[in-house]
């Protein structure tokens, strides 16, 4: 959660020419065919007229509701549209107080946005209680009553969520209401950038189909519990939005801590060392003098933050005299992420022990804990 991603927010890329698209836009829709409903006026050649009978239906009995339909039928009506002054996306109820959870990108710098539960309902006014853009979070609570009781969608530990899992997306995409979509999940503990320059981990990856306007609403797992909130796509190319079989999802276990804090008006406090890494290649390595590929190799250290503080020491553009960080409080570190998932947990103000490799000699520099600033700048 401390290390600043390397893409830009709209055109970060888990593939060469790939970026990652914020789903929360409004977008325009195309009709490309017009059909008239009941009767056709049918001309001959002869320039009389008549009207045309419908063909048959087939006699067969109604199908029974898929597992997808039965979810859809449970869930769908806490599934809201929201309005903004930038554009629209995707919220969700999370209790019967009328409190909604979407994502920070799609609510911007608005105090206030608008919900709409149905295709032609009201617009009902909402108040955005607090945001989180390091998680891409936002929390909206409804100003007035709605005519019927909410629907509340339950909350999944998404730490149990395994690759190959059912996935379900409801949303607004394009503004066509409350489409769902199917898929699987695709992958794990990916990383996404969140709207300050920081990294988001532990993020879901979807092949359900998600586009712009799905932005801030639930991906469903078979028992219709939400696993996570639905936030970018990637993307074929530069100037492409639409999805290409590729969505992430914000996991719900990030919901069930932030929210919380952000519903008594407080702010979300992270641990921050201030450092930017990279993997080690052979010849990094082999430049270094270390015996071994494992670790992260120091690419950055934020000048006055807590690493900088403490000594830790940057590579040069070609590698050379950098550290590299093996071990944190005794863990091992393989890989960048690795040193996020140490520092995840930690409260500002505690101090880490970090073993680095050093010109071929290891050594443990005793780094106290920063709070993570607002933005992770250039």
């Amino acid at each position: 959660p401390d290390e600043a991603a390397g893409a830009d927010a709209g055109a970060g890329a888990p593939g060469r020419g790939a970026g990652r698209v914020w789903l929360g836009a409004l977008a325009a829709v195309v009709l490309l065919a017009v059909g008239l409903v009941g009767g056709l006026a049918l001309h001959g050649d002869d320039g009389s007229s008549s009207t045309a009978t419908e063909l048959p239906a087939a006699p067969g009995a109604p199908l029974a509701p898929t597992s997808v339909g039965r979810i859809y039928d449970r869930v769908s009506g806490g599934v809201a549209s929201v309005r903004t002054n930038e554009g629209s996306g995707t919220g969700f109820v999370i209790n019967a107080n009328g409190t909604l959870v979407t994502n920070d990108h799609v609510v911007g710098s608005d105090k206030q946005v608008e919900v709409r539960f149905e295709d032609k309902g009201d617009l009902m006014p909402a108040k955005v209680v607090g945001t989180d853009p390091s998680s891409d979070l936002a929390v909206l609570r409804l100003e007035s009553r709605p005519p019927t009781p909410l629907t509340v969608l339950p909350l999944a530990d998404s730490d149990r969520v395994r690759v190959g899992d059912d996935a379900i997306a409801i949303g607004y995409p394009l503004g066509l209401a409350r489409t769902a979509t199917r898929g699987i999940v695709s992958g794990l503990g990916r990383e996404i950038q969140a709207p300050n320059g920081f990294q988001i981990d532990k993020v879901i990856q979807t092949d359900a189909p998600i586009n712009p306007g799905n932005s801030g609403g639930p991906l469903l797992d078979a028992r219709g519990e939400v696993i996570g909130v639905n936030s970018q796509i990637a993307t074929a190319g530069a100037g492409a939005g639409g999805n290409v079989g590729i969505g992430f999802a914000v996991p719900s276990n990030s919901v069930r801590q932030v929210v919380p804090i952000l519903l008594r008006g407080g702010k979300v406090r992270r641990p921050y060392l201030g450092v930017s890494s990279a993997s080690v290649t052979p010849e990094i390595a082999k430049l270094l003098g270390a015996d071994t590929q494992d670790g992260a190799l120091v690419r950055e250290v934020t000048p006055g933050g807590p690493a900088a503080t403490a000594g830790l020491r940057a590579a040069d553009p070609a590698g050379r005299g950098g550290d590299i960080i093996v071990a944190v409080d005794g863990n091992r570190v393989r890989d960048p992420q690795d040193v996020a998932g140490a520092i995840e947990g930690k409260s500002p103000g505690e101090t880490v022990s970090i073993d680095v490799v050093r010109n071929g000699k290891r050594k443990t520099i005793e780094v106290k804990l920063g709070v993570r600033p607002a933005n992770a700048g250039p």
